[in-house]
């Protein structure tokens, strides 16, 4: 387990976080699941938590609106220096800002946005609140990827928001980009053409470590939550796409490097 960096460069995503409609039932799934604990988060869109690993920040959930009919997804947030010039710069590259930007308390400035392909991501300016304070450790976010349709145009948008260097695998049956910042790689974007969800859309997905991935996909199901991809080997490790009771996709991996 390795304390994140302090300062985030701006396109690093930081924190993850989700909306439902029933937090305390939330709460116990990923309690359960990823040993999470809970404390109270900046309550401006209404209640909200923050899921800790020995007293550290993980992630975040929120609640709802009961008249809200949003789709329930995890939600990755990309670090900002200023969460108002990068606003605008979504604006001016054909994407949308929905929420803010806004101030969440102390804990920083934030939006809420998608890009030109309708996948939703946040953006965030850190003050009391760097994002996620722990990589590596089981229940932890190890990695974010764009799934989408194709990666062409979608990934000239991120590369103008925040001048990552992109690395592309492309071939007749592969579409594949690295984004990277300062020589490491931060996220990826995978266009799986007609496989696309046509419930999900274009999205972010969001990776979590675990110890054991057969075993953490068992515990998904015996809590109310299904298994959407079974366990399977991969280069970077063995991973099983899954979602929590209201439907929430997310995958779980152990990493290779383990």
């Amino acid at each position: 387990m390795t304390e994140a960096a302090i300062r985030r460069t701006p396109g690093t995503p930081c924190w993850v976080s989700l909306m439902v409609h029933g937090l305390a039932a939330t709460e116990e799934f990923y309690g359960a699941l990823f040993g999470w604990e809970f404390q109270p988060g900046p309550q401006q869109l209404g209640p909200y938590v923050r899921g800790l690993l020995d007293g550290k920040e993980i992630a975040g959930i929120g609640q709802l609106p009961p008249d809200r009919q949003l789709p329930i997804a995890w939600m990755t947030y990309l670090a900002t220096d200023d969460a108002d010039l990068t606003a605008e710069t979504i604006r001016s590259c054909g994407g949308t800002v929905g929420v803010g930007p806004l101030d969440a308390a102390e804990a920083g400035r934030m939006a809420i946005a998608a890009d030109p392909s309708g996948a939703v991501f946040g953006i965030w300016q850190a003050a009391a609140h760097i994002g996620t304070a722990v990589a590596g450790a089981h229940g932890t976010p190890i990695w974010n990827e764009l799934i989408t349709r194709e990666t062409s145009t979608v990934g000239k948008f991120y590369e103008a928001l925040f001048a990552y260097d992109v690395e592309s695998v492309v071939s007749a049956d592969f579409d594949f980009l690295t984004l990277r910042l300062e020589g490491r790689p931060v996220a990826s974007l995978h266009g799986v053409g007609r496989s696309l969800s046509r419930v999900l859309g274009s999205h972010w997905m969001t990776y979590f470590e675990v110890d054991d991935t057969d075993a953490a996909a068992g515990l998904v199901t015996e809590l109310g939550g299904r298994v959407i991809t079974p366990p399977r080997e991969s280069e970077y490790g063995r991973l099983a796409t899954v979602a929590d009771p209201e439907g929430a996709v997310f995958t779980i991996v152990r990493s290779a490097r383990h």
